[in-house]
């Protein structure tokens, strides 16, 4: 690598590179950085501190699955199961999932519990 020193006062004051080093450097600056949020990011979500969510239910969700229905069955909960333990019926529960009634914010609160998942998952 050529590097060019500029002294003032007798001491180095600046380094002149050339630019496709200077490139070099600054993608291998970006990449340490990235490198560095990535293991944060992991660090927190190993500790609980960041919530993640399978691509399973994201897509599911995006496709225009209900919440509950792609939570329900990412988990395996069959609908009779999941409705017995929240205290509503099936039937009841099916609507909630197709969209044609809402569910109160209690009932809500138990699904999520049942589900093991934070009430933020399914609003």
């Amino acid at each position: 690598m050529n590097i060019q020193i500029i002294e003032k006062n007798g001491k180095p004051e600046w380094a002149v590179i050339p630019f496709k080093e200077y490139e070099k450097i600054q993608a291998a600056l970006e990449d340490a950085e990235d490198i560095k949020d990535i293991d944060e990011n992991l660090k927190a979500i190993q500790e609980g501190k960041e919530i993640t969510v399978p691509a399973e239910v994201t897509f599911a969700i995006l496709d225009g699955t209900n919440p509950i229905r792609a939570w329900r069955e990412y988990k395996q909960i069959k609908m009779s199961e999941l409705s017995k333990k929240v205290g509503i019926s099936s039937a009841y529960l099916s609507q909630i999932e197709n969209g044609k009634r809402n569910p109160t914010i209690d009932k809500l609160k138990v699904i999520a519990k049942e589900l093991s998942i934070d009430i933020e998952m399914l609003i």
